[in-house]
């Protein structure tokens, strides 16, 4: 596919997120320093951070000079947000504004938890560009995800607020799916019933986006007795796992005709990389996080453009802090693409 490209007196996607987050505006190096001082001083980090400031061999209000700096903090152990308390994760500056536990799926043993204050209606600012520049927002939606303490339905949910839309939800456990595999070698049986769910929304609801993961949209399309289009679907919306190569073909060719796909990678902890018109390449908008494909033998070394290595995440809000965070997948880094000036991944692989 030809990346999309947009004409130089257009503003650019960036440029219409960072009119509505002031924060996007702002320098990595200088913004790093100002989440610095949030999380660690006594005023204003939370109880987690300013505990692991006592054990750290140097000082992060002295020695974090910019971003590239952060690698004194090493590799973060997302087994320490498994064991910590979620209050304690709550920075002392934002104690007085409501907040909302959430935890990761967790692909083996329990889950990572971190509290939400910001981030959600943050990166719900951030994706509603791209559905507008698309010429998509609006409408109704039905969501085939993740609920519970999951964030995907609460951010489906306040995207759908936006615009006054009804967001419809099927009950779905991705634990049970987990129970299934580890007990049976197989979920198939839920996965019919999350299916025949959202069968059932889809012919009530007649919803114009279908919020759902890569994997799930392969089972659902497969038992739909019409395709996505005839139901009033304008656009499927994804994340969570990849779609390999000859699944992505598969489903366009066969069962997206007149429906506009629009893909994301990433999670709970780092928030969306959003997908341009027309490519397969994500790119995570910094100062908020940063995305940076390193090599696996020396991971604070990054890779040439083109190079595949695996990807290394950092955040940096005012809710959530997680420095050098290396993540399961392998990708190839890309260079900017014309909707967004800063470098992306594609072919997502898990592997470690």
């Amino acid at each position: 596919m030809t990346p999309a490209t947009v004409p130089p007196t257009t503003r650019t996607p960036a440029d219409l997120m960072a009119e509505r987050l002031p924060a996007l505006r702002h320098g990595l190096d200088e913004w790093t320093l100002r989440m610095i001082h949030w999380h660690f001083s006594e005023e204003t980090g939370s109880p987690f951070w300013l505990r692991r400031r006592a054990t750290l061999p140097f000082d992060p209000l002295r020695d974090i000079t910019g971003f590239d700096a952060l690698a004194l903090f090493g590799f973060f152990d997302k087994n320490e947000l498994r064991a910590a308390r979620p209050r304690d994760l709550l920075p002392r500056g934002l104690r007085h504004r409501p907040f909302r536990v959430f935890e990761t799926g967790g692909t083996t043993g329990e889950p990572c938890r971190v509290v939400n204050v910001s981030k959600l209606d943050d990166e719900v600012t951030l994706y509603r560009v791209m559905l507008e520049v698309r010429g998509l927002d609006g409408g109704d939606i039905v969501a085939m995800t993740p609920s519970g303490p999951h964030q995907y339905a609460h951010f489906v949910e306040r995207l759908a607020d936006r615009w006054c839309g009804s967001a419809a939800f099927i009950d779905f456990d991705p634990r049970w799916v987990k129970s299934e595999i580890q007990s049976r070698g197989s979920a198939d049986s839920y996965i019919q019933h999350l299916t025949a769910q959202t069968r059932t929304l889809l012919a009530r609801q007649r919803p114009s986006l279908l919020f759902t993961t890569s994997k799930l949209l392969l089972a659902l399309v497969g038992e739909l007795d019409e395709p996505l289009a005839a139901h009033g679907v304008k656009a499927v919306c994804t994340g969570g796992t990849s779609c390999s190569a000859e699944e992505i073909r598969f489903l366009e060719e066969e069962y997206l005709q007149g429906v506009r796909w629009i893909d994301t990678y990433g999670n709970t902890l780092v928030g969306h990389a959003l997908m341009p018109e027309g490519s397969r390449v994500y790119h995570l908008p910094p100062p908020l996080a940063v995305q940076r494909v390193v090599d696996p033998a020396n991971p604070l070394r990054e890779v040439p453009v083109g190079a595949r290595g695996r990807v290394l995440t950092t955040t940096l809000l005012e809710d959530l802090f997680l420095p050098n965070l290396l993540e399961r997948d392998t990708a190839r880094r890309t260079g900017p693409h014309p909707w967004f000036p800063w470098d992306g991944v594609t072919a997502v692989e898990g592997v470690y």
